[in-house]
């Protein structure tokens, strides 16, 4: 179901448009692989999500049936809330850089915007995604502009015994430690060298415009590369440190504790979840007429490949669309279904990025002595019925 007008694989083989004009293609009401032909029926997958338990911390998923856009609508994208929703003013707000640097600064948002601007397009996923039985959507792809992190930190000056930098937010809430309660700003730190990747942005716009509140207004840390919880919303204060900050996202949420064999010995590790794991899912099975085909969405790495399987049979691959090429944002991809036949059936994909490594299954790798919900990029198994 692939138009090959728009495939960005076929315009690459035929040189027929520069990258810069694929930039302009998107904005130009382009048609995507994804997108469901006029006429034609999305059939609903049998394996539907449990009811939403706690929709004050997982506010708003994506639909997969609905993806049709390579760009997700800001008001499609997901959302995950752990606190409350700070309601800041432009006015009254301001970003402090702090700790050990030479010199400290408070900056207003317009003097954030007076510095130089970048994009990124960076498709966040939440690392709970697909590791609870209601979570199946925590994954979207937006276009990300602000002023990069790195210049900033420079000009402060880091000073010497400086190595690890915390972004905290303004929303909080209450958090019980031992007999204390303690009221907790979200917060996250990475190292001063991932701090000072050039592609963190201070973003304080979403899809060409202003970031909206639930997604972190007026600014917040855009850090392609790493799972969403490290993108800090309603970014308030970035600090300097010379040592790992231990705040409740860091120390006891967000780790992932798995069994490992150390000479035939059971060791429990705990590993701070942190950079994006390679991943792909089925979206949708699309009826045209008489024909059959699945459409999908994969990321967390360059993709060099995805392939599908039908009812566990062989691995055949899929063809690459929007997307191909990008770093830090997803690749649609499609598959015909030319042998599909009534009945009840599964539907499996896996990605294998551009160094060769491959999605897992489910019971391999990292996944298999894994025992809490995060980081599970597992492969993805879907059923469908075609009448």
């Amino acid at each position: 179901m692939i138009n090959s007008d728009i495939s960005r694989r076929t315009l690459v083989k035929r040189g027929a448009i520069a990258s810069a004009g694929l930039g302009a293609l998107r904005l130009a009401a382009p048609v995507y692989a994804v997108q469901t032909p006029v006429g034609a029926d999305v059939i609903p997958w049998l394996d539907q999500p449990e009811p939403n338990p706690v929709p004050d911390v997982i506010v708003r998923q994506l639909e997969w049936e609905q993806l049709d856009q390579w760009t997700t609508p800001t008001d499609q994208f997901f959302v995950i809330k752990h606190f409350n929703e700070p309601q800041l003013a432009e006015a009254d707000w301001s970003l402090a850089l702090s700790g050990l640097v030479n010199t400290p600064m408070t900056l207003s948002l317009a003097d954030i915007k007076a510095r130089p601007r970048e994009e990124v397009t960076f498709t966040i996923e939440c690392s709970g995604n697909t590791g609870l039985p209601f979570f199946h959507g925590g994954v979207g792809n937006a276009t990300w502009a602000g002023t990069p992190l790195a210049p900033l930190l420079e000009e402060a000056g880091i000073m010497e015994e400086g190595i690890e930098v915390v972004f905290w937010g303004a929303d909080a809430g209450e958090q019980t430690w031992g007999h204390a309660t303690i009221t907790e700003h979200f917060a996250r730190s990475m190292s001063l060298e991932d701090a000072m990747n050039p592609a963190n942005l201070l973003a304080y716009e979403m899809n060409g415009e202003e970031l909206p509140n639930l997604n972190g207004y007026p600014l917040r840390l855009i850090a392609p590369g790493w799972y969403g919880v490290a993108n800090v919303k309603w970014l308030t204060r970035i600090e300097v440190r010379d040592s790992r900050y231990q705040g409740h996202f860091m120390a006891r949420d967000y780790v992932t504790m798995r069994e490992e064999q150390i000479d035939d010995e059971a060791v429990w590790t705990r590993m701070l979840v942190a950079h994006d794991r390679l991943k792909s899912a089925p979206a949708k099975v699309v009826r045209e007429g008489n024909g059959y085909s699945v459409m999908g969405a994969a990321w967390g790495a360059p993709i060099a490949k995805v392939e599908i399987s039908i009812d566990g049979g062989e691995w055949e691959e899929t063809t690459l669309s929007e997307g191909e090429g990008e770093e830090h944002a997803w690749v649609f991809w499609t598959y015909d279904w030319a042998s599909a036949a009534p009945g009840e059936h599964t539907v499996s994909s896996r990605a294998t990025d551009i160094d060769g490594n491959v999605q897992p299954a489910p019971d391999e790798g990292h996944l298999a002595g894994k025992t809490t919900y995060w980081e599970s990029n597992g492969q993805i198994t879907r059923r469908v019925e075609l009448m």
